[in-house]
């Protein structure tokens, strides 16, 4: 799941893909069974962001009801406001250019995690965005499978189909 890896590899070393939570590895041919995931996983993601906002809003509706002032709702709501953009901003990335792609603050996984938590209606809302697309980290997982695919194919290329492991076809080893 996680797309720092390489593709696994079988018995006879071609690669497999990784698979992607929620859809498995039904991603690579997109068969009807792809295509039902995503639309679960879309109408799933909008529940949760419904779901998430509506209890954020009762969480800043219970600070309000404190009468602490103007000038803490405010504060609240901004500050709700831009942990979810950050958490959507970092989850995007991560959904279309992998984990490896993320440099200053969106690499911070420890000191920033508090925003993460606050903001993840905003990271919800960007996997739905995205599952609208392509299963949420697709993209990234068929580049590094279509890598290695090739890689692959360029090794048995210049085995000339030999699967001996000797490298040379034809020859016997000589015994000494």
């Amino acid at each position: 799941m996680s797309e720092q890896s390489t593709p696994r590899g079988t018995g006879d070393g071609a690669p497999e893909p990784e698979p992607i939570r929620w859809f498995g590895t039904t991603w690579v041919d997109r068969k009807a069974d792809y295509r039902v995931r995503r639309v679960a996983v879309s109408l799933g993601a909008l529940v949760a962001v419904v779901a998430g906002a509506l209890l954020l809003r009762f969480a800043v509706s219970g600070v309000q009801l404190s009468d602490a002032g103007a000038l803490v709702d405010a504060l609240l709501i901004g500050a709700v406001a831009l942990c979810s953009a950050m958490a959507a901003i970092r989850s995007w990335k991560i959904f279309t250019e992998g984990r490896r792609s993320l440099t200053g603050w969106m690499a911070e996984d420890k000191s920033l995690g508090a925003v993460w938590l606050i903001g993840f209606v905003g990271a919800l809302a960007a996997y739905f965005f995205r599952s609208l697309v392509e299963a949420p980290g697709e993209g990234v997982a068929r580049a590094a499978y279509d890598q290695a695919v090739a890689v692959h194919q360029r090794r048995r290329a210049a085995r000339g189909g030999n699967d001996n492991g000797s490298g040379r076809p034809g020859r016997k080893k000589r015994r000494g």
